[in-house]
């Protein structure tokens, strides 16, 4: 096989990807060995690649590659998830250009244009996995409302249900206008924003007083139920047991007392309005107000608004605000700084609602999920520990779950109604279930299915992905099946510490609820993707790169090792292209130094030189020294430590010295035995590098000899771990000192590699003499002499050794060296100018520290002392 004299990532991925796919390398089924687990965290149907996928994928792919190599059955189970909230925007949007109302069609008609839409853009996040070189087992790709998924879902909300701790509400919900349902607190995204206090009057019944309310939101005044005082306020005495009047609806509300109102804010008198604020429906539930929602679905407002109805709530906030301004109800307006909840998914500022809703009770459900991230004797690995923090905050202050959303775009909950009362309802699997317990409950054996009607919420995203390690191996619906026993628990996740609740915490609780066991050993939070001034990455910034186009500039491995090499444990990775370069190169170092061996002729007659020998032992202890580091950053997840420890060892001691010693004489052959000894290294060298960088690897493993699909890299043993003699590596890093010091006179007086130099040693340190073979090999020196005084010539110093190099002029390019010290002796001289016309300067001697002045005199006698030594130089040249 010719091998190219470049290259070429684009020419190599396609071919050894579909090798790897074409004899299932990927595949795994249980059997005697080890398994090694990881689920992917599913990426949304809707999504495309970007810079977080790149990062935590190519992250899962090097623990999945190296458990392969590590003789592991290694399983990485890819997948996706249905993702409601943004999925049935985007169909929503799509019907809309075709003239289609969601509200025009039936929610099965609607299904199956979402299905269908899912069929067609589905797929194309895992497409361009395999672009990045992810290795997952593709036969068994999940998506969380596949039938059997949905299956589980529904299983697990009965099972729940039945048990006591999902229930069903009336209360005060977070929703959201634009997509048109309720979220979960986690799903609400604080902002602090900037907007205004309104100073209102409100007349008091029956009397010319008025009292003053702040509010944030003068449209809600259409929903005020009572005015609020704090009993203890003094200034509000007068106002106990009266009625204030509501303007421009003019309703007639009572004052009351509560201590809840801070005397400190706005007025100290507050409007109480119980259908739009959390805390106004505890009041209202207290002291059993009237609650009148005013606002539509979409948070325009409804017929309650009078004359604003149908308008948006922030368009009636400036009208309502002009209006009271205009009667005389609006005395001032202050800016004012607050907190508004807006939605993760649609951005809309959220609304708070009174529904009924279905909740999961938590408190009681987390408990085991604490104890096995937090106890003493804790199962599961938060990496980084600082996220532990997080996570009891979290799970420590857990609310109850809605898990209902207003979408038809998700698992349908299984509750059935068979009458008009809230209460009128059954839970079952399915229709027939429950008709049987309906009719068990009404005692009318007459109901038919036909009159159920099953509550047309979907559940929440997160309920279907929180059972994810269980349902991708069946394990809700076949909790004793061969693999959810084999493969669970699975043993590494990598995810974004962004959900470290709305998925990790939930996985942690399902699993110990369902399979009373963790679903993961480890959990990798990844950090950030930031660009080089410190920004998250969006598309709205256009500041994140296109995946793809990275992967056709700098080749997969090139952009993997990039990544990694920008991304410590758990801390934000400021993502540079110039590190995707360094990535390109590095795979380029690695190329040519593949055909610089295969390059060498062979000669099986020729003896081992002592040289080879040497190097040989050398690298092999080095490499062992490494594999010991590796090993430890991967037990730590520094990927990035590992991934720098094998490219310093393939950069600097495999390329830079050991090529070098082994190397044979121009157009020589080299001997056998070191030949074999270099590929095997080379062997070892890609193999602790495949799971960074697959293809290249691949390529170069496939070139060095024809191997059968069984002798493939991909599958091959990993190297193991031996006792290695440290005593040659430090002897080593000696060598290498002086080797740097003779290249260094060489370079400063221009004597060429081809002339050899003669050294003198004054050996005070006593090192071992077994590598001066190797010096004089790699500085071309006729010999070394070891000597007990100082020898004219060029010197250097390793730790308290002493070398001289005698600079004869016969070996030395006169013209060329008497070039670069008058050069030398210019900038010396005017270097010495500067200082001396400083301390020539009486007002800068005087004015000066003593310091100052001792350093710039210092400066000067070693200036005159390198001008002397430069003249010397010259004057033994002519």
């Amino acid at each position: 096989m010719t091998i190219p004299s470049k290259y070429d990532a684009s020419q190599v991925e396609d071919k050894w990807y579909n090798y790897w796919m074409k004899n299932n390398y990927f595949y795994s089924t249980p059997d005697e060995r080890e398994p090694y687990t990881i689920v992917i965290p599913p990426p949304n149907v809707t999504g495309v690649l970007h810079m977080g996928h790149m990062l935590n994928n190519t992250i899962q792919d090097v623990l999945i590659r190296r458990a392969r190599l590590l003789g592991k059955n290694a399983c990485w189970v890819p997948g996706t998830d249905h993702a409601s909230i943004a999925t049935e925007a985007k169909v929503v949007a799509k019907l809309k250009e075709q003239g289609i109302q969601k509200s025009d069609l039936t929610r099965e008609e609607f299904l199956q244009h979402a299905f269908d839409w899912k069929d067609k853009y589905g797929g194309i996040i895992l497409e361009q996995l395999k672009k990045l070189g992810a290795s997952c087992d593709w036969e068994r790709t999940a998506f969380t409302m596949d039938p059997e998924m949905s299956e589980s879902v529904i299983k697990v909300f009965v099972d729940l249900y039945n048990k006591g701790l999902i229930y069903r509400g009336y209360r005060m919900v977070n929703w959201d206008p634009e997509a048109k349902t309720t979220l979960s607190d986690e799903e609400v995204i604080h902002e602090e924003r900037q907007g205004n206090l309104y100073y209102l009057q409100y007349k008091i019944e029956g009397s010319n007083d008025t009292l003053t309310i702040a509010t944030t939101r003068p449209e809600t005044i259409f929903g005020d139920t009572a005015i609020c005082i704090n009993p203890k306020d003094e200034r509000f005495t007068h106002l106990k047991g009266k009625k204030a009047i509501v303007p421009l609806c003019n309703r007639v509300i009572p004052i009351i007392e509560d201590e809840y109102v801070d005397v400190e804010f706005g007025t100290g008198c507050l409007k109480v309005t119980p259908a739009h604020d959390e805390n106004d429906k505890v009041l209202g539930d207290k002291h059993n107000l009237e609650v009148i929602d005013i606002f539509n679905e979409d948070a325009s407002l409804n017929s309650f608004g009078l004359h604003y109805e149908g308008k948006d709530r922030f368009v009636a906030r400036k009208a309502v605000a002009k209006e009271l301004e205009e009667k005389g109800i609006l005395i001032k307006t202050e800016v004012h700084t607050n907190k508004v909840g807006t939605s993760e998914r649609t951005k809309a500022v959220i609304e708070p609602r009174l529904s009924d809703q279905w909740f999961l009770k938590m408190a009681d459900l987390a408990k085991p999920a604490i104890d096995a991230v937090l106890g003493e004797d804790s199962d599961i690995n938060l990496v980084p520990k600082k996220f532990e923090n997080t996570y009891r905050h979290w799970m420590e202050n857990v609310r109850d779950w809605n898990i209902s959303r207003q979408l038809w775009w998700g698992q349908q909950i299984p509750a059935y109604f068979y009458g008009d009362g809230k209460e009128d309802f059954v839970v079952a699997e399915n229709i027939e279930k429950a008709l049987e317990l309906a009719k068990e409950k009404t005692l009318n054996f007459k109901l038919q299915t036909s009159d159920l009607t099953q509550d047309e919420d979907a559940l929440d995203t997160w309920f279907s992905s929180w059972l994810w390690p269980m349902s991708v191996f069946d394990g809700i619906r076949n909790p004793e099946n061969e693999e959810i026993k084999y493969y669970y628990p699975t043993n590494d996740l990598v995810t974004g510490p962004d959900i470290l609740f709305f998925w990790v915490a939930r996985m942690i609780i399902a699993g110990y609820e369902y399979k009373d066991a963790k679903p993961f050993e480890n959990v990798y939070l990844t950090g950030l993707v930031r660009d080089k001034q410190r920004r998250k990455m969006s598309k709205s910034l256009g500041n994140s790169p296109d995946a793809l186009k990275l992967i056709e500039k700098f080749g997969a491995d090139g952009v993997r090792v990039g990544l990694l090499l920008s991304a410590p444990a758990g801390n934000d990775i400021l993502f540079d292209e110039d590190l995707c370069q360094q990535g390109k190169g590095f795979a380029n170092k690695i190329w040519n130094a593949f055909r610089l061996i295969k390059g060498w002729e062979v000669d099986a007659t020729l003896p081992q030189p002592e040289t080879a020998k040497i190097g040989l032992a050398w690298y092999e202890a080095k490499f062992q020294k490494a594999l010991a580091e590796i090993e430890d950053h991967f037990s730590k997840y520094r990927l990035s430590d590992a991934l720098m420890s094998i490219y310093k060892l393939i950069m600097d001691d495999f390329s830079s010295w050991l090529l070098e010693i082994v190397k044979p004489a121009y157009q020589q052959p080299i001997d056998k035995i070191t030949f074999d000894a270099i590929i095997k290294v080379l062997e070892n060298n890609l193999k602790v590098l495949h799971p960074f960088m697959p293809f290249l690897t691949e390529e170069i493993w496939q070139f060095i000899a024809e191997r059968t699909p069984d002798e493939a890299l991909i599958i091959a043993k990993y190297p193991e771990q031996k006792t290695f003699d440290a005593q040659i590596i430090t002897d080593f890093d000696f060598v290498t000192g002086v080797v740097s010091g003779i290249r260094t006179i060489r370079k400063e007086k221009n004597i060429s590699f081809k002339d050899a130099v003669e050294l003198f040693v004054v050996d005070n340190e006593k090192n071992s003499k077994e590598f001066d073979v190797v010096i004089q090999k790699l500085t071309n020196a006729s010999a070394i002499n070891y000597v007990s005084d100082k020898v004219d010539g060029a010197s250097f110093r390793v730790k308290s050794n002493e070398y001289f190099v005698p600079v004869s002029a016969a070996y030395i390019d006169v013209e060329a060296e008497t070039k670069k010290l008058n050069a030398e002796l210019k900038r010396a001289e005017g270097f010495l100018f500067g200082i001396q016309k400083k301390l020539s300067n009486e007002r800068f001697v005087s004015n000066a520290p003593e310091k100052v002045i001792t350093l710039e005199r210092k400066k000067e006698s070693d200036t005159l002392a390198k001008i002397e030594t430069i003249k010397s130089s010259l004057a033994s040249l002519k």
